[in-house]
């Protein structure tokens, strides 16, 4: 089995805190996760997350007008300088303090931070590794409280900041003639946000109490406005005299009002059309156009404040981001329907399924909803907010049509993916907390397990009715899994012990293994013929299935040991907690065992040897509790944790955080804490496929994926046997020769120029001739391919024809190639709904085209090139009738 194994994408998780960013083409929106970033292509429906993470959680990002410089600001100024285009880290930098704001200007050449009053001016740096890429341009300090937003000029020669201090402040990046730093007052609150005008006429100003303000530049005493930047100067006449400097002002042309009962929190503006956009605390926002303030309309999209705004350059989509709730939505505001509407669990995610064919990946959270998402493009595209407790386990049928779920609040849900509804609710007699799920591979039993009777409820799915209720644990059931033939269950509990029944004949005996320790979790491997169970003490037993007895034991309680929690008072060697598995999983072809837990790290286990293949650090954000081993000893203060307390209001909420402070008292209530949540894996599952595995952790869900695109590992190789020898094969029309000698030497370009290079008439005859030995690596490849490749007929036919002429072959394979033929139904199924999507929306545009050819080839047979085109509409109108 491949180990080489590398994070592919963050899901469940889309938008945490900080600022949103689009695209410099408007089709794509950055946006933070934690210490990652996520890539959402709003036109191709996919995210990516980038392959990089900050040290902690980010606060801010920019890019660069080009598109191919991305800054990413943690919460203590830790910087880095990202290549967008090829996802990799250029340098590390830091700004020594919490930035508020960081922005490019529109030239490229400068970006300004705003660093407690500071205003920090930098010339970008080039897009190669330089020893000091950062240079400072200059330091701008002014403000007398913390700077809230800069935004640059459409010249890029000024910029204009607005702070906490209810005023805002014009800068020029060099000296002018003529230009003195401006001061614009008059509002009563902290300004949120300031902007140029496009014409650089006017300056919008906006306070948090909604205020807005329309300021102008004129000459004192003149009634008539200038264009700012352009300083006149007035001469005398001689030329022995100094010219003199007229006096010019700011002055407040407008006041307006946004008339809403909550807050301003964020704002944005667009220069292209000339729109304001506000969003407030009780997360409504509203669309202004400027200078005139005329409303365009209000909308309400969240429950909780808008924390970010952004505008893509043509101002047709509005992003929003709505840290309490994860949520992130792109709206269009002229038709006014969403573009993207996409929400993460709120809270902790709890478990995690991958459907049979590996298409869709469900998750449960401890915010009571179950959600589906596509695992290609890492999109969720149905949620089910019925349950009313958290989530504690979710398992797809065999046909991946029904996804169920079982929670805290008593009830089992069945879920059916065709029509997305609830059809079936499973309840006990008396209410019990359901902790375990597990359904037999028919679909037609479904069975719970609870943490408060200890005891085991068996459903029938067609009717909805229980059928038993198992009983002889002396302690909370951990886990339930039915043996892949479904002839029995296996249940783990606290009381140290894992049974098997038979849901079908209870005559006959229930089968007890002993252990020595709590059981904590369990699994079957995909024949059924082993399990294995962790216990509390960080061992990984595994049990011969038909024998009842021990097949030996993984200590693993050094491997899965985590870091340092910021209260504990012992070093992570010495503490106990968060030393055993939580979850195990089977790999798809069983040769490897994967178990996560409390900690940092999921561990990957060879069934075999019993050695750890390789371990995984699911996050190193230092912004979670545990990821450190050794702390430092001067964060600790008298009132606890440095990290903590919230020393300056940043992390809080706005309607909550009063000042409450003495008069000259800076370090802030030393009683107002940051929630800081512990890094862990609740549930770790792999795809059917083979090819990726998922982890619930408190990041999201993360996607780990076999990168096979550098790895060189030839098959039967001989020296003969090189890429221009394989050129030279298609080149003379030998396609099986050139085919089979690029799958010895497994290089993937060299296999695609090959594959493609087929005409498809001869598919059929290659595939006879093809050897049975390269079946599975071939089909491997197609599987693959398909993901990105157009060739939809070539596809089909190689599949068609292989599978048809080598059936005997898959059949007697099937274990070992259900992985490879799971992906391929996975592909095909995607691909037909989408070409039935496309078909069905472009229904009539296809007739008309196939009856246009018709009525044109027609037309040619009679010499006559003239078209009748009321001919073409009519005959098309009455075969559709």
């Amino acid at each position: 089995m491949k180990t080489d194994f590398k994070f592919s994408n963050l899901c469940g998780t889309v938008y945490r805190k900080g600022n949103v960013v689009f695209t410099p083409d408007g089709n794509s929106i950055i946006s933070p996760v934690g210490n990652r970033v996520t890539v959402f292509d709003l036109v191709n429906s996919k995210s990516e997350t980038l392959p990089f993470e900050n040290k902690r959680d980010i606060r801010r990002l920019a890019l660069s007008p080009n598109g191919n410089l991305l800054l990413s600001v943690d919460e203590l100024g830790q910087t880095l300088l990202v290549n967008f285009r090829k996802r990799t880290v250029l340098h590390y930098f830091n700004l020594k303090d919490k930035v508020r704001d960081i922005v490019f200007s529109p030239d490229g050449r400068y970006f300004a931070a705003a660093l407690g009053r500071n205003v920090q001016v930098w010339h970008s740096p080039g897009y190669v590794r330089e020893f000091a890429p950062f240079v400072l341009h200059r330091t701008y300090a002014a403000h007398y409280d913390d700077v809230t937003s800069v935004s640059w000029s459409p010249d890029s020669r000024f910029f204009v900041t607005a702070g906490k201090d209810m005023v805002a402040k014009v800068f020029s990046v060099d000296p002018i003639e003529g230009f003195v730093p401006a001061t614009l007052t008059g509002h009563r609150h902290a300004v949120v946000a300031a902007w140029f005008a496009r014409d650089m006429r006017a300056v919008y100003t906006v306070s948090a109490d909604g205020a807005v303000c329309v300021r102008r530049f004129r000459l004192h005493g003149v009634e008539e406005n200038l264009t700012f930047g352009e300083f006149p100067i007035v001469t005398n006449g001689s030329d022995d005299e100094e010219s003199e400097k007229p006096r010019t002002m700011w002055f407040t042309e407008t006041r307006h009002y946004a008339q809403q009962s909550a807050r301003v929190h964020s704002a944005a503006f667009n220069w292209a059309t000339n729109l304001m956009v506000l969003g407030f605390t009780n997360g409504v926002f509203g669309i202004w156009e400027m200078p005139d303030f005329n409303l365009v309309h209000t909308l309400s999209i969240s429950r909780k404040q808008i924390n970010t705004i952004a505008i893509n350059p043509t101002g047709e989509w509005l992003a929003f981001g709505a840290a309490k709730l994860g949520q992130l939505l792109v709206w269009e505001w002229q038709s006014e329907t969403y573009v993207l509407k996409q929400q993460g669990h709120f809270y902790d995610m709890s478990c995690v399924a991958y459907s049979g064919d590996g298409q869709y990946v469900a998750t449960g959270g401890d915010d009571a909803k179950l959600k589906v998402w596509n695992a290609l493009s890492g999109f969720c595209f149905i949620t089910f907010s019925e349950h009313t407790s958290s989530v504690t386990a979710v398992q797809f049928t065999k046909g991946s049509q029904v996804v169920l779920s079982a929670s805290l609040d008593g009830t089992v849900r069945a879920y059916d993916l065709v029509r997305y509804r609830n059809f079936r609710v499973f309840t006990s007699p008396t209410p019990v907390q359901f902790t375990s799920l597990a359904v037999d591979p028919s679909g037609e039993i479904v069975c719970a397990g609870c943490q408060d009777s200890f005891e085991i409820y068996v459903w029938s799915m067609q009717t909805g009715k229980l059928l038993d209720v198992l009983s002889g644990h002396e302690g909370p059931i951990s886990a339930l899994a039915f043996r892949p033939d479904g002839l029995s269950l296996a249940s783990s509990s606290w009381d140290k012990s894992v049974r098997f029944w038979d849901v079908f004949d209870r005559t006959k005996v229930v089968e007890r293994m002993e252990h020595s320790h709590e059981v904590l979790a369990l699994a079957y491997r995909p024949d059924g013929k082993e399990l294995c169970a962790s216990t509390i003490d960080g061992q990984i037993h595994f049990w011969d299935v038909a024998k009842a007895a021990p097949a030996g034991s993984i200590e693993g309680r050094r491997d899965i040991a985590g870091g340092r929690s910021a209260t504990d008072r012992q070093t992570a060697e010495n503490s106990a907690a968060g030393k055993s598995f939580t979850a195990l999983c089977y790999s798809a072809d069983g040769t490897a065992v994967l178990g996560g837990g409390n900690s940092k790290y999921v561990c990957l286990y060879d069934r075999r040897s019993r050695i750890l293949l390789r371990k995984f650090q699911v996050s190193q954000n230092q912004s979670l509790d545990g990821v450190q081993h050794k702390l430092n000893s001067r964060n600790m203060t008298e009132a606890g944790p440095r990290d903590l307390i919230d020393s300056d209001g940043i992390d809080s909420d706005s309607e909550k955080h009063v000042d409450r402070s003495l008069p000259g008292v800076r370090s802030g209530d030393k009683s107002n804490r940051v929630l800081k949540p512990e890094v862990r894996t609740r549930d770790v599952k792999f795809a059917p496929t083979g090819r990726q595995w998922a982890a619930a952790s408190t990041e999201g869900l993360l996607i780990y994926s076999l990168d096979e695109t550098l790895v060189f590992d030839p098959f039967e190789l001989d020296a003969d046997v090189t890429p221009d020898s394989i050129r030279e094969l298609v080149r003379t029309g030998d396609y099986l020769r050139a085919l089979v000698n690029a799958l010895r030497l497994n290089e993937q370009h060299v296999i695609r120029s090959v594959y493609e290079s087929v005409p498809p008439k001869d598919v059929a005859l290659l595939a006879r001739a093809f050897p049975a030995v390269y079946v599975e690596r071939l089909l491997k490849f197609i599987a693959h391919v398909m993901e990105s490749s157009q060739l939809l007929e070539l596809h089909l036919k190689w599949v068609s024809e292989l599978l048809t002429t080598h059936g005997s072959f898959v059949k007697t394979r099937s274990v070992a190639l259900q992985p490879v033929l799971r992906m391929l139904q996975r592909n095909v199924v995607r691909l037909h709904q989408d070409i039935g999507s496309v078909c069905d929306k472009n229904y009539y545009a296809l007739g008309y085209l196939l009856r246009q050819s018709k009525h044109v080839a027609e037309a040619q047979e009679e010499g006559d090139g003239d078209v009748d085109m009321h001919q073409v509409f009519a005959d098309f109108s009455d075969d559709g009738e």
